[in-house]
């Protein structure tokens, strides 16, 4: 029995792992954007502001959050758990969405911590997370969706 799919696509079994893969970092984002919301899991919760530099929220007292940073998060996990269910759209969601991170990443870097156009908000925990999340993500979302050598589209 064949291990490809119709029309010489990618193996079934790689096409159940990149679906997997976009619904499991969905999940974890909205689990992340939940946790965001839970006094104790969110240090300094009464310090939350919106939006801004000033939230003094922490994440696990280590990544600064927001009621807009958390509501990001909330957003993203909806996104990868919609997108989960093509091929197409989980490809699209985890290299599209590791891109954006990586953009999020060089602009963490490259602004001021303290002024206003860090509003989401973010401190260095949080951008070499972002390092991490896009590189993971798109990692997954080429890797998965490789076709293997001879492979025909």
């Amino acid at each position: 029995m064949s291990n490809y799919s119709e029309a010489g696509r990618a193996p079934a079994h790689n096409n159940d792992l990149l679906r997997m893969a976009a619904r499991v970092v969905g999940v974890v984002f909205l689990l992340v954007g939940v946790l965001g919301f839970i006094p104790g899991i969110t240090t300094n919760y009464g310090d939350m502001s919106f939006a801004g530099h000033d939230s003094m929220a922490q994440l696990l007292g280590v990544f600064q959050v927001s009621v807009l940073h958390n509501i990001v998060h909330l957003l993203y996990g909806v996104a990868g758990i919609a997108m989960s269910r093509t091929d197409s759209n989980a490809r699209a969601y985890l290299i599209g969405g590791g891109v954006i991170y990586l953009v999020l990443w060089i602009y963490g870097l490259v602004i001021d911590m303290n002024s206003a156009a860090n509003f989401v908000p973010l401190n260095t925990a949080d951008n070499w997370l972002h390092l991490g999340l896009g590189l993971g993500m798109i990692g997954l979302g080429v890797a998965l969706a490789r076709r293997p050598a001879g492979a025909t589209r």
